[in-house]
């Protein structure tokens, strides 16, 4: 007989969860009008740093990441015969799963290395010369590498692309791109000729060291009518929370940027909480603003969303995750397609995918 209580223990349900509202891409897949041309050069480049995009093309990879996520069945054969080498010489979970899915939801096959011990470069080989090796192996490269200077270098041998998917505390641009989607398809408004109220978004963290938030501030650049303004919640001070020429930037592409290291102030005002609390730093990662935390109890707005590139830690309750605050989840699962979006053109096959309804 089975026993009743394990029997209620080992049933789930397969329904796809909405995340707290409408998650739904395809308002934000009919507020961008199709324009394959824009993508057509991300065949020819490396993706490096959120510094090399123009609006016209990330509003594409949006638009074809919500094309994937709203059709979730309906593409599995775009990567047929191409090869993924899945390098990450630095611990990961969601980046190398998601791009690996990614790559696997799509059709293609996948080699996969997790150690760098385990390769040539533990015996001094160069990573010039790995990624001559690499150009015969695969047809994409995903990297991540402690050392800001390892995808540079590998860019510099190789003739198939490759993805800087977190190098040290320099970028991770993929995390940035996922992010704003995500934003994007809470408010798709924002988006069209009619937009709603600009956004106010309180970035917890600390731009100097960490990749995911410089990636972030860097992609607002080409949005800053979507941001009425941009608060940095850090316990650093203004003048060591930023690199140097990181707040003139922001500046010079019209974002109005404040600082504070009071959270319990900001929140009341914020529309999107984005916070993060770990750098990764050299072969180990530190934690930044320990003070700071979001829970339930937390001064958050009512129709307030919260962000965070995980994995986390005590700065975000788990008491949060049944709440209509929770995007978390849906950035983490966004992710996916908006990979999907990206491979898809590095490997110039996205005419498969466009005009596709």
């Amino acid at each position: 007989m089975v026993d009743p209580n394990l029997e209620q223990v080992v049933q789930f349900e397969r329904r796809r969860p909405d995340v707290q509202g409408d998650a739904h891409p395809k308002k934000l897949l009919r507020a961008i009008i199709e324009d394959g041309d824009h993508l057509a050069k991300l065949a020819n480049q490396h993706i490096y740093s959120s510094d090399q995009f123009d609006r016209p093309t990330l509003l594409q990879l949006f638009r074809l990441a919500a094309k994937y996520e709203a059709n979730p069945d309906r593409f599995s054969s775009s990567l047929n015969g191409q090869i993924l080498i899945s390098a990450f010489y630095e611990p990961s979970t969601r980046t190398r799963l998601s791009f690996e899915s990614a790559w696997h939801r799509l059709g293609g096959d996948i080699m996969s290395i997790t150690d760098r011990s385990t390769t040539g470069i533990a015996k001094g080989e160069s990573l010039m010369d790995v990624a001559e090796m690499f150009n015969n192996y695969g047809d994409c490269v995903v990297l991540r590498d402690s050392q800001e200077s390892s995808v540079r270098e590998m860019m510099a041998s190789l003739r198939i692309p490759i993805i800087n998917a977190g190098n040290g505390t320099d970028e991770h641009p993929t995390q940035a791109l996922a992010d704003l989607y995500t934003i994007f398809k809470w408010r798709p408004d924002l988006l069209t000729d009619t937009p709603g109220k600009p956004l106010n978004l309180c970035l917890v963290g600390f731009p100097a060291k960490m990749r995911t938030v410089r990636s972030l501030l860097k992609l607002l650049c080409y949005f800053p009518e979507v941001f009425s303004s941009v608060t940095v919640v850090n316990d650093k001070g203004c003048n060591a929370m930023f690199a140097p020429g990181q707040l003139e930037q922001l500046e010079q592409f019209g974002l109005t940027v404040n600082t504070s290291d009071d959270l319990e102030q900001v929140l009341p005002k914020a529309d999107v909480v984005y916070i993060n609390a770990i750098s990764w730093e050299g072969d180990s990662f530190k934690q930044y603003g320990k003070k700071y935390h979001l829970d339930a109890s937390s001064p958050l707005k009512q129709d307030a969303i919260i962000l965070h590139p995980l994995a986390r830690g005590e700065e975000l309750s788990t008491d949060l995750d049944s709440t209509h605050h929770n995007w978390y989840f849906s950035q983490a699962r966004g992710a996916v397609f908006l990979r999907m979006a990206l491979l898809t053109c590095l490997v110039k096959r996205a005419e498969r995918v466009l005009d596709v309804i």
